[in-house]
Order: structure tokens, then C-alpha cells, then sequence
């Protein structure tokens, strides 16, 4: 349901874009089908209209399908915050470290670019000429 409805929402939206492009600006010649001089196919004043009408019913159209989005995304969201989950997902928390102790036995990393930096080990940070 999701789905189609926001395929839906973009297709209005590509449309909504479309059907601005096209409509005469006030200033001048920076519309697409109607800024330069006489004779055309999107001339006239019921054209005009046609494009306005349009406009606002793709508008509407953009809002509807945009507070339906929001609807159905709020009912399919889990209820309530992750703060008031407690600390279940969090990582045990010790104690202050104690000096003297060994710490040489760190967890070990997921696998990230900086664990795999620590890995290398003394090699040398830039290749060196022999």
C-alpha cells in the first residue's frame, strides 16, 4: 500500500513541476511555452486557465497523497521512543580503569576501516623508496 501510494505521490510531483514549467512567467520569456512572441500551441487566455486549474488540482492532489504518506507511516511506526526502551540494546558499562591494569585486551572492532588500520600494525603510513 505504501508503495504505490508513494509512487503515486511522485508521479504527481513530476507532473505538478511539468505543468509549472509550462505556464507563462510574469516577467518575461522565462516560461517554456510561452515567453517569446505570437502565435503558438499554449497560447491564449483559456489555456492560461486550463494550466492554473490544473495546477491547483495537482496541489491538492500532492497534499492529499502527503498526509496519507504521513498517516500510514505513523501507524506503521513502533509505538513509543527509543528512550523509554531502557539500556537493553546498550553496551555493558564498567567500571573507571585502574592504573597498572592491563587494557592490551580491547573487544574487538566490526570490522571498520579503523580496525583494519590498527591491524597493520608498525608497517610504514606512506610506501618508502628502496
Amino acid at each position: 500500500m505504501a508503495t504505490v501510494l508513494l509512487v503515486i505521490h511522485l508521479m504527481i510531483s513530476a507532473a505538478l513541476v511539468g505543468v509549472v514549467l509550462l505556464q507563462k512567467s510574469e516577467g518575461g520569456a522565462l516560461g517554456i511555452g510561452g515567453g517569446g512572441g505570437g502565435g503558438g500551441f499554449l497560447t491564449g487566455r483559456g489555456t492560461a486557465n486550463l494550466l492554473t486549474r490544473t495546477t491547483a488540482a495537482l496541489a491538492a492532489a500532492f497534499f492529499l497523497t502527503s498526509i496519507l504518506l504521513t498517516l500510514l507511516a505513523r501507524h506503521t511506526a513502533p509505538v513509543g521512543s527509543m528512550f523509554d526502551q531502557g539500556s537493553s540494546g546498550a553496551a555493558p558499562t564498567t567500571g573507571p580503569a585502574v592504573p597498572g591494569e592491563n587494557t592490551s585486551k580491547a573487544p574487538a572492532g566490526r570490522g571498520g576501516i579503523l580496525d583494519k588500520l590498527q591491524q597493520r600494525g608498525n608497517a610504514p603510513a606512506v610506501p618508502q623508496n628502496q
